[in-house]
């Protein structure tokens, strides 16, 4: 990808959480944007959220019926040759990465075999001499 796809990519990443921060309230839940993948022409783009508390399901068809809504307070503030359709899916990165962490912490917390004593006494083994 291109820099400067990169770029629009990142900036309609902080511009449409910016929107969300100030125009939506969630009860309870915790709605981040994760990352937008905006198409080559720039008519579409792809805004992965993360949802945490639950209900993440109602949260991303609230924000699909509302992407109008949404693009319009964004392109105010953000000028592009055509304005990209949002559409809102979900990302479970987040959930994923507190699996793996919970995983790693159980491994850890696993008994671990004695250190195996060396045949032959004292020094390096007879290759590293």
């Amino acid at each position: 990808m291109s820099r400067r796809m990169d770029r629009v990519n990142e900036l309609l990443k902080r511009e449409i959480s910016s929107v969300l921060q100030r125009e939506f309230e969630w009860e309870g839940s915790l709605v981040t944007i994760n990352a937008v993948d905006v198409s080559q022409d720039l008519k579409d783009a792809k805004v992965y959220v993360g949802v945490l508390g639950g209900r993440e399901e109602k949260v991303i068809s609230r924000l699909n019926d509302q992407h109008g809504f949404i693009q319009g307070r964004v392109m105010r503030r953000v000028v592009l040759k055509n304005t990209p359709v949002l559409r809102f899916v979900g990302d479970q990165s987040v959930e994923r990465g507190v699996d793996i962490v919970t995983l790693l912490d159980e491994v850890a917390d696993l008994p671990t075999a004695p250190p195996v004593e060396e045949e032959g006494g004292e020094g390096p083994p007879a290759e590293d001499r």
